[in-house]
């Protein structure tokens, strides 16, 4: 055959035709030689509407982060002088006057105080100039895009009066015929809850979960019960020996988050709560059992499972030669958006706010000076925010868990963003796979982070197959058991 080939091949060349079957190196039209070069490209990709809110609440999650708190903060409690060209919340600090003279509870009265300002201050749907990347959103849209031209397609999005799709949807159909008012008190919708222009606060109960998981309230009960020279009920209490002089610069802070216990919420009031919303158990002392009348047991599943077919996608989408199909995604989207609308109720919107505003609080006492000296942490180890080291030596002489309270830090910040994206997205309404496509492109790091911190935290890879439907509290639980054995 190869004889018969040549042969051919050499009667055209005599009669002045190019082979029949071009050659490596040559072929017909001679241009640079004769080679032909193929580029594979993924395809353009295609802007939607919903793309200013994924911006909006990766703006919002680092407006409400711990350090722009601390800083917010250190101005209400540490400054005396601000400048004349100050922010509001700067000219807020003016009117704390001087924490020194301060006494008993006060001092705590006034950080639980700018606590909730800051939260006011910061939560909502809005994209601002602060802290906004052009290059870090042009990279994650595909496209350039300006903070003018974000506020904008953002404006249009809400619509006039300013409200998010998914809202009026609800408002159109489940309450519709409901009057709107802004009295909390009379007959029909709540509008600063529900319909207001700044509304919702992006807040997600997960974050508080995820910080639960990874011992932060744990770690300031444990503080607080030595500062009460309080011993624990049963077993060789590790604060025992630990002199207290160095929280005396913090002691009205300390007094005034411990009188103040009875405003707080309980974990068990939290644990119905992360059942009620996410399905989500808490196994501990402190919640030996609870019966939760609803909960969302599909969750879970369903979470793992949009994971799990973004990793598939992300594979498909890298591959030059595959133009990736996005409707498993888009399914897979809302099957999670039904779950979590259906645990929209309770206190959803109340509960995790308040406790966002307690848990900040309690990271900021643990990132207190005091407090490092107090527990003598490992200053060597690079922590992303000043509570985490007191946390994890907390977790080390306890015996509570070897994993570090990076992981579930992580976990929290990120699972909020994308669980947030899914609960405002209007996705029952969306029939292109492509919004699902944009979705999980602009998503990626986030996905991918949460994978690797969900592994390293409960030992279990969402990115393989089966689909794991197991609550994390439960392989938390075994990877606890295990360590014990080991000690």
């Amino acid at each position: 055959m190869k004889d018969d080939v040549k042969t051919k091949d050499t009667k055209l060349a005599e009669a002045g035709k190019p082979p029949a079957f071009p050659r490596p190196g040559g072929g017909a039209g001679g241009g640079n030689g004769g080679v032909v070069r193929v580029a594979l490209e993924r395809p353009q990709r295609q802007a939607t509407d919903d793309q200013p809110l994924w911006v909006a609440i990766r703006q919002r999650a680092r407006a409400i982060g711990f350090e722009n708190y601390r800083r917010f903060i250190d101005r209400v409690l540490c400054e005396r002088n601000p400048s004349p060209d100050s922010s509001d919340e700067k000219r807020l600090a003016a009117k704390a006057g001087a924490l020194d003279k301060l006494a008993g509870v006060q001092a705590y009265e006034l950080l639980k105080l700018a606590t909730q300002v800051f939260l006011l201050l910061e939560c909502g749907v809005a994209i601002n100039e602060e802290g906004f990347s052009v290059n870090d959103e042009s990279n994650r849209l595909g496209q350039p895009a300006t903070l003018a031209d974000l506020q904008l397609h953002l404006s249009n999005y809400l619509g006039d009066p300013p409200r998010l799709p998914y809202l009026t949807r609800i408002l159109n159909s489940a309450l519709a015929g409901y009057a709107e008012t802004d009295n909390a008190f009379c007959e029909g919708v709540f509008q600063g809850r529900v319909i207001a222009s700044d509304a919702p606060c992006l807040l997600e109960l997960v974050w508080s979960y995820w910080h639960e998981e990874g011992m932060l309230v744990q770690s300031i009960n444990a503080v607080s019960m030595r500062f009460q020279n309080r011993l624990k009920t049963s077993g060789q209490d590790p604060l025992r020996n630990l002199e207290l002089d160095p929280l005396r610069p913090l002691a009205n802070i300390l007094w005034g988050y411990i009188q103040d216990e009875p405003n707080r919420l309980t974990v068990r009031r939290r644990a119905y709560e992360y059942e009620h919303q996410y399905g989500l158990p808490l196994y501990g002392k402190a919640v030996p059992s609870i019966m939760p009348a609803d909960r969302r047991s599909k969750f879970v599943e369903g979470f793992h499972n949009l994971l799990y077919r973004c990793t598939i996608f992300f594979k498909e989408d890298d591959d030059t030669t595959v133009i990736a199909d996005g409707f498993a995604l888009l399914q897979a989207l809302r099957e999670v958006h039904l779950t979590l609308a259906e645990g929209a109720h309770n206190q959803f919107g109340d509960l995790p706010w308040v406790a966002r505003e307690q848990m900040l609080i309690e990271q900021w006492i643990l990132a207190r000076s005091e407090m490092r000296d107090f527990l003598q942490g490992r200053p060597m180890v690079p922590y992303a925010e000043g509570w985490m080291s007191q946390v994890d030596t907390m977790k080390r002489l306890h015996n509570w868990s070897d994993v570090t309270v990076t992981h579930f830090h992580d976990l929290a910040s990120l699972g909020e963003q994308i669980v947030l994206s899914i609960r405002y997205g209007d996705w029952v309404a969306v029939n292109d796979p492509q919004q699902a496509i944009n979705w999980a492109r602009y998503w990626r790091p986030e996905i991918q982070a949460y994978i690797h911190a969900y592994r390293a935290a409960s030992g279990v890879d969402l990115s393989t197959e089966p689909v794991d439907a197991a609550a994390p509290s439960v392989h938390l639980r075994d990877r606890l058991a295990m360590q014990a054995k080991r000690i």
